[in-house]
């Protein structure tokens, strides 16, 4: 499974677990407009990390937060590599 695949099924999942309403999922997506609160990012990045083995947030601290989805992604997977 690819990250990108990965990281959409995990805000999918959280979104459902933690009965939040996610707006539909595109790269353009700001982070803040997905419908998912504070709580929802530190379970989806706390599994990222079980499931990719690392943490790009904790190796790269100097590195700017992703405002949109695809930004989120893009770090996820430049981390990866």
């Amino acid at each position: 499974m690819s990250v990108r695949s990965e990281i959409l099924d995990q805000f999918k999942n959280v979104a459902q677990e933690q009965d939040m309403q996610l707006g539909p999922l595109s790269d353009a997506l700001p982070l803040l407009d997905t419908g998912l609160d504070s709580l929802c990012f530190a379970i989806i990045v706390s599994r990222l990390e079980t499931m990719l083995g690392m943490d790009p947030f904790s190796a790269h601290e100097d590195a700017p937060f992703p405002v949109t989805l695809g930004e989120f992604i893009r770090f996820y997977e430049n981390a990866v590599q």
